[in-house]
């Protein structure tokens, strides 16, 4: 995982600061709708997992002040940057795709599980001079997961899935597309539930012979009917009503500017589309819907696009 404060400095763009740290994850591909929407369950086997990724305690975003734009966090696939621009500048672009600014100019970018190696940064300044930077992002070391459950989860057959399976993903993509005011983003990320890390972002899944998509988030290990909570401020975006194939009782929260949290397989949601939530407030109920092993709380992001590995939000273990 790769570190960084990534300044500007009246006009002239320039790295301040690298460190270099460790990373752990794991690897796949279905189609690439199925890679944004799939869920996997506890480990029934794996390989050994690695030490959870050494994270930085995210401290909302660099104070404001002065003519530079930092950015600090992980500059590594499914990780993320927080930032903020000086007054007057009017855009920000990364690898051609524009990056929301707040008010205040603050931002957040994330980097997906497969993105490119480079990261270019494009910002506008006041006169009208556009910077350009190139940074390299890490790659991910990922595992790959032997996991005993049925690869179309809920659905009996695979002629159900197929009929079920898009009719799901309209939700998915529709509730993707809600735009949000959330100020969520911002915060220290709290974890939704205590227990045993059973799955780690980014591997590659087999479910009982048959290669599946790479997992797109963390489990939780816990016993069904645990409380999870939410992680940071947002809205409820999508609560399924029925439970999905593979995310069996699926719940979606914007923390805004294109980050969301999505919460999977859970016995029973607390909250419904729409609402607004705060951070510590329950949200469901852990469970085993949909393409599970066991009872496990899977908690996954994404950055508009790009899927993120979660636990890079949380301050590491005292």
């Amino acid at each position: 995982m790769q570190m960084a404060d990534v300044q500007w400095r009246a006009g002239l763009l320039s790295l301040a600061t690298l460190l270099l740290t460790t990373a752990c994850s794991g690897a796949d591909n279905q189609s690439s709708q199925e890679s944004r929407a799939s869920a996997a369950g506890p480990l029934a086997a794996s390989a050994p997992l690695k030490p959870a990724a050494s994270v930085t305690p995210q401290i909302a975003v660099p104070p404001a002040g002065g003519a530079d734009i930092v950015m600090r966090g992980a500059i590594s696939q499914g990780g993320y940057v927080r930032g903020r621009v000086p007054a007057g500048v009017r855009a920000l672009r990364a690898n051609g795709q524009p990056v929301r600014l707040a008010e205040d100019g603050a931002f957040i970018i994330g980097f997906d599980r497969d993105a490119a190696p480079l990261l270019r940064i494009e910002a506008r300044s006041p006169n009208g001079t556009v910077l350009h930077q190139e940074a390299q992002i890490t790659l991910g070391g990922w595992q790959i997961e032997q996991v005993n459950a049925n690869p179309t989860g809920g659905a009996a057959t695979t002629a159900e899935y197929q009929r079920r399976r898009a009719g799901e993903l309209a939700q998915i993509n529709a509730a993707r597309a809600i735009d949000v005011t959330s100020d969520g983003w911002r915060q220290v990320f709290i974890r939704p539930a205590s227990g045993r890390i059973s799955g780690r972002f980014g591997s590659q899944r087999i479910y009982r012979g048959s290669p599946g998509s790479y997992h797109s988030g963390a489990d939780i290990a816990a016993p069904t009917g645990t409380i999870y909570v939410a992680p940071a401020d947002g809205v409820v975006t999508l609560a399924a009503q029925t439970p999905f194939t593979l995310e069996g009782y699926l719940l979606i929260v914007d923390h805004g500017m294109g980050l969301s949290s999505a919460f999977l397989h859970s016995s029973r949601l607390l909250v419904k589309q729409g609402d607004v939530v705060r951070q510590g407030q329950p949200l469901g109920m852990v469970g085993a819907t949909g393409r599970a092993s066991g009872p496990h709380l899977h908690w996954g992001m994404k950055w508009n696009h790009a899927r993120l590995d979660p636990l890079r939000f949380l301050p590491p273990q005292p």
